[in-house]
């Protein structure tokens, strides 16, 4: 997958805060080196978070993301505000940039504090530099002007000194040299025409890469497929919605997990994952289950969130849970405040979500004392298969 084709879950964040008329949109412009946010004088130009797709090294492909003021006012401003703060939750790196002429504000204040609770890395830009001399620079900060370019490129060091995230592999490490890797990939029917959802590219691109053998098939091309390789796959990789029809088929001795569940080992989830599947079977009639998608997407007759995973809860808690549906960015900021009564989420891959964002999800949730499982696992769980699917993974094998 080129740079220009890496899709925005998988590229660094880099999200630029800021009052409103500190020169945020001067200063991503001048860090992109184009006109990508309109720019004036006037407090709030930006009503809208802005985004674009470039490359710093040595971090690689980016997403650069221009908020809007954090005391922007009004109805409309509260729902700016709003909407920085779910870029907050999506972000690996922070940028705060500061009128060097009025110094720091009490927003600004609070602003730091909510990197530093989330641990997130972050530079303070003072702006303006060419107009006034910032008193104390300190040692997460920098001096710049948008307007003469000045300290625009010690910036972008210093973002690029965070350093590249660490190289993570889904199931390379796992499998033998030149392995044979069977892939079932149906055709979904809420996936856009003639893509592969984003898991299936990832795990297939991998392989590629690692010198392995693909083979891709259809459910129903499977047992002809296994028939006719000379010797058994080292591993068969499937889409969780046919988990039950693929373990079915495939042998005992051959191992077998899904994508979604290599998804959540890749972001580091797994193991909290499964944990959070043991709460299926204790649901009761009455209880609140969110079951929440990272996409959205026009839903059909047997969606998997609305129809499917339902009606697979029901069956294998025998109860009758009431549920409430989350999709995009509508996923609660206060789960406790928002749902009280709240048993479970369940909720999608979060393929298209960035990793910040799903572990931004992952310790509301957390917070709240809930318990949260993925599409994948979930549906392992609970067509009895979950204990073989984690099998072929070392870190969480004997969990189950």
């Amino acid at each position: 997958m080129s740079l220009n084709q890496t899709v925005s879950a998988e590229r660094t964040h880099i999200a630029f805060f800021g009052m409103r008329n500190a020169g945020k949109s001067s200063l991503v412009n001048a860090v992109t080196g184009q006109k990508l946010s309109v720019v004036s004088d006037v407090a709030g130009t930006t009503t809208d978070p802005v985004k674009k797709a470039m490359e710093i090294l040595p971090l690689g492909p980016v997403l650069i993301i221009d908020t809007p003021g954090f005391d922007d006012v009004g109805s409309l401003g509260a729902l700016r505000v709003e909407k920085t703060n779910e870029i907050l939750a999506k972000t690996d790196i922070a940028v705060l940039v500061v009128d060097s002429a009025k110094g720091l504000s009490a927003q600004d204040e609070q602003m730091i504090k909510l990197f530093e609770a989330r641990e997130l890395p972050y530079i303070i830009a003072w702006n303006k530099s060419d107009v006034a001399k910032p008193a104390d620079i300190g040692r997460n900060a920098v001096a710049v002007s948008a307007l003469t370019g000045e300290g625009v490129n010690e910036l972008k060091e210093r973002i690029a000194a965070f350093g590249k995230k660490e190289e993570r592999v889904i199931v390379a490490d796992i499998l033998p040299e030149n392995a044979v890797v069977v892939l079932v990939m149906p055709i979904d029917e809420s996936a856009p025409k003639g893509r592969l959802i984003l898991p299936q590219q990832l795990v297939l691109r991998e392989l590629l890469d690692y010198n392995c053998r693909a083979v891709c098939c259809q459910p129903s091309e499977l047992k002809g497929i296994l028939d006719m390789l000379n010797a058994a796959p080292d591993m068969v990789i499937t889409d969780s919605q046919v988990f039950g029809i693929v373990s079915q088929t495939v042998p005992r001795e051959v191992p077998l997990t899904s994508f979604s569940i290599l998804m959540a080992r890749y972001r580091g989830e797994l193991t909290s994952q499964i944990k959070g599947a043991d709460t299926l079977k204790k649901l009761r009639d009455g209880d609140l289950v969110m079951i929440s998608e990272g996409c959205t997407h026009h839903r059909q007759c047997r969606d998997i969130g609305s129809v499917k995973i339902p009606g697979w809860i029901e069956d294998f808690c025998g109860a009758k849970p009431k549920y409430v549906f989350t999709s995009g960015g509508g996923f609660p900021a206060d789960v406790k405040a928002d749902y009280p009564d709240l048993k479970l989420i369940v909720h999608c891959g979060g393929c298209m979500l960035p990793s910040a964002e799903m572990h931004s999800r992952a310790l509301r949730a957390e917070a709240a004392d809930v318990p949260m499982v993925n599409y994948g696992i979930a549906i392992a769980a609970m067509h009895g298969i979950l204990k073989r699917s984690i099998e072929p993974i070392p870190e969480v094998r004997g969990m189950i």
